[in-house]
């Protein structure tokens, strides 16, 4: 064997190896990140990235901005729950919430969506008077609970623990006679062609009541859920009004958003 097949035996040994260790900390930690990877193991971040879309492709993993989270039952594209999607980029939700929550002033009527980044904009309305909002997520909910300025109410129905949303003919029937002047939308994945879409069939149908009920359509999300799609389709990116997301979307994304008219707020990653 000569030394360079020798060389690249090693190479490949040593990256079967470090995903291995990748997945074994997967299952015992539930998500990993790709700087604390790449410390770890002396490698690149380009080369830790390039391990988690391996293992994504080999249905262990689902990437997430910054790292990656396990996927339970080793289905691919499996819906992360609540707990590791707020153990994921936290810092950049705060500031998209800081964003979205200086949009909303004395007298708006508002639907916050559940998600971390909508939980976030909840905590941030604290302060905030004479605001309407109406929520489907238990855990946007808990966070108002302070608010005192803040009208709370929810849309009722069945609930998904895994979400920690309400859906169903309830939820959905308790819209129908609101108008809100803005939806902040969480997304679990967009696409330019494909639209805004979600991992399951019922939050995608109440999504859809939400944007036919509110007057301006905001998006709120990391960069990592561009380029992908779920199974359930919300709406055509062409009906977003605004999207605030932080500035490590790609390059085409963002041109893409800007000439359809989308409005774009960039926040620092």
């Amino acid at each position: 064997m000569s030394d360079s097949d020798s060389s690249a035996d090693r190479r490949v040994a040593g990256t079967s190896e470090r995903r291995e260790q990748i997945i074994q900390r997967l299952r015992q930690q539930g998500s990993v990140q790709v700087n604390e990877l790449s410390a770890l193991y002396g490698v690149s971040t380009v080369t830790i990235r390039n391990d988690l879309a391996f293992l994504e492709k080999q249905g262990i993993a689902v990437r997430a901005y910054g790292g990656a989270l396990i996927c339970d039952g080793g289905a691919s594209g499996q819906e992360p729950s609540v707990a590791d999607k707020s153990s994921l980029n936290t810092a950049v939700k705060r500031r998209i919430a800081h964003i979205a929550a200086g949009l909303i002033g004395p007298g708006h009527r508002v639907i916050l969506d559940s998600g971390t980044t909508t939980c976030e904009i909840a905590r941030m309305l604290r302060r905030h008077s004479d605001v309407i909002v109406m929520t489907n997520g238990m855990n946007v909910a808990n966070a108002l609970l302070e608010a005192e300025g803040v009208e709370l109410l929810m849309t009722g129905g069945h609930l998904r623990r895994q979400s920690q949303s309400f859906y169903g003919d309830r939820a959905e029937q308790s819209l129908q006679n609101y108008h809100f002047d803005m939806l902040f939308l969480g997304v679990d994945a967009i696409d330019l062609e494909r639209g805004v879409s979600t991992h399951n069939e019922d939050e995608a149908r109440l999504n859809r009541r939400m944007c036919e009920v509110a007057e301006r359509i905001i998006v709120v999300t990391d960069s990592s859920k561009f380029n992908h799609s779920s199974l359930h389709k919300i709406v055509d990116t062409q009906r977003i009004d605004t999207i605030i997301v932080d500035d490590a979307i790609p390059t085409e994304s963002l041109e893409g958003l800007r000439k359809s008219g989308i409005e774009v707020i960039l926040v620092t990653a």
